[in-house]
Order: C-alpha cells, then structure tokens, then sequence
C-alpha cells in the first residue's frame, strides 16, 4: 500500500513582511506621482483659464458688428479690423497651399520611399529642427532673401514665411500618418499589379486622409498668431489692400502695434484682436482633434 503525504511549504515570515513592504512602496510612490501630475495639470489648466478669461472681460466687449466690418481707424476714431483680418486670411491661406502640397510630398517620401538610405533619416532630423526653430528666425531669413533682394515689405514675403512654418508640421504628420497604414494594404495592391504611385494615392491617401487634414488644421492654427514673421516680411497696412506685392495689413501684427500703442480706442482694438485670434485657434484645434479622435 502506497502512502502519499503532502506538504505545503509556507513562505518565512521575512519573505511575507518584505513583499508587503515592497507593495507599500510602489503604493506609495503611485500616489506621489499621481499627486504631482494632478497638480501639473490643475497649473497648467489654471493660467489657461485665466488667460482666457481676461482675453474675453478685456476684449469680448469689444466685439461688435463694426469690429468685422470696418478697417483700422486713427487714433479718436472708431473703426474695426476688417483689413487686418482679411490680409491675415489671404496670408494664412497662400501660405497653407504652397506649404501643404511640399509637406505632404516631403512626408510621402520619408513614409513610402525612405525605408533605406540616409537621406530619411537626415530629412527627418532637419525637420524636427526645423520644426523647433524660432519663427522670429524664419522671418529674418525670408527678410535676407527675398525683402532685401526686391526692397519693400509685401504679402508675398509673409506668406512664405509662413509656408515655411506649416511645412515641417505637415511633413511630421503625414509621415506618422502613413507610417501607421497596415503594410497589408499595401501588400494586396502590388499582389493584384498595382504600381506603387496608384497604390499611394489610391489606398495609403485615403487611409491616412483624417491624420493628413488635423495635421494641416494643426498648422494653420500655429501659423495664424505668428506676429514675428510678418514684422520682417509683410509689415503692416492702415488701409484695404489686397495687392500682394505691397505691405499687407495682419491681425498679429495690428494687435502688436495698437497694444503698444498710447491711445485706449487702440488698445481695445487690440484686446479684441486678441480675443478674436485665440478663439479661432482654440476651434481650429478642437476640430483637429475631434476629426483625429473619430477616425
């Protein structure tokens, strides 16, 4: 007859106290860093929040009817933003179509063509620096290059200055964008015969197309307060122009000038500028980001 005995082994009371220590710390240590992150966050949320909150006391009571329907007035007179807003709208927009179609090529390439070689990698790296740089130094560059090359300020040189800005954006983003399409997709289209640019346009495009366009609302909502550009390129206009080859007056720019300036009919126009300005960023990016999030 066979006799089975079983023992169960229990664990010293050393090893129990030391696992129950260990489970404290991490315990511990996950309270304090959840503690600090809530109070980074309430922080952050709390200058927002005020920012904003001053920007609509100072400058909601500004907004009014003739705000969007008449230009900048001289000091003691009443007026709008009408010039400052349209020349910002034709800046942002000829700026937005020369630099999306660069971007979305640049950011095609690296995705679908630059899987080997140093040429990607490089690109990828002056992009993010590009993407960092200053806007006050790309100002300066397109003043180097172009105002001091014809001599005078105009819409055109704002405009590439800002093109500049919104192509490392747009290449960042579509580059992520394509990246992220199944290699499967790809994979089906050459099996059937499909060449790689009809590939490219037909299935990758469209896949990455939600990504693509919140990198595009994302640039424009960087490029759309950008005062520092324009003071080297476009300068400014007191009155309605849409003669690109001339000095073009910009919201930025007008709210940096009437801010500073001595005169409170001036300052209001700016503090409604201001508001004006923050308000169509927010929504830009709301909406970024809600198309990115649905799809």
């Amino acid at each position: 007859m066979n006799i089975t005995i079983k023992t169960t082994l229990k664990p010293p009371a050393s090893a129990i106290n030391s696992d129950n220590w260990v489970y404290r710390g991490r315990r511990l240590t996950n309270r304090i860093m959840i503690g600090l992150s809530m109070a980074a966050l309430i922080f952050g949320l709390f200058w927002l929040c005020w920012i904003l909150l001053v920007l609509l006391i100072k400058g909601g009571s500004a907004i009014s009817l003739s705000l969007l329907t008449e230009s900048t007035p001289p000091p003691g007179q009443a007026g709008g933003l009408l010039n400052a807003i349209l020349g910002s709208l034709v800046m942002v927009g000829m700026g937005t179509l020369i630099g999306t179609p660069i971007g979305i090529l640049a950011g095609t390439y690296l995705a679908e063509y630059g899987q080997r070689g140093w040429l990607a990698p490089a690109t990828r790296f002056l992009n993010d620096v590009l993407l960092s740089a200053p806007s006050i130094v790309i100002g300066l560059f397109i003043y180097a290059v172009y105002v001091s090359q014809v001599g005078h300020y105009s819409g055109w040189a704002g405009a590439f200055a800002l093109a500049i800005l919104v192509i490392p954006v747009v290449v960042r983003t579509t580059d992520n964008m394509l990246m992220l399409v199944p290699n499967g997709l790809r994979e089906a289209c050459f099996a059937l015969g499909c060449p790689k640019w009809r590939m490219i346009v037909m299935v990758c495009y469209r896949a990455a197309r939600s990504g693509i366009i919140t990198g595009v609302l994302l640039a424009v909502a960087r490029v759309a307060g950008e005062t520092a550009p324009l003071l080297f390129t476009a300068l400014n206009n007191q009155f309605m122009s849409f003669d690109m080859n001339k000095p073009l007056a910009n919201l930025p720019v007008v709210i940096f000038q009437f801010a500073a300036s001595p005169f409170k009919d001036w300052n209001t126009l700016a503090w409604a500028g201001a508001t004006l300005i923050t308000l169509a960023v927010l929504v830009l990016n709301i909406i970024a980001r809600n198309l990115f999030r649905k799809h």
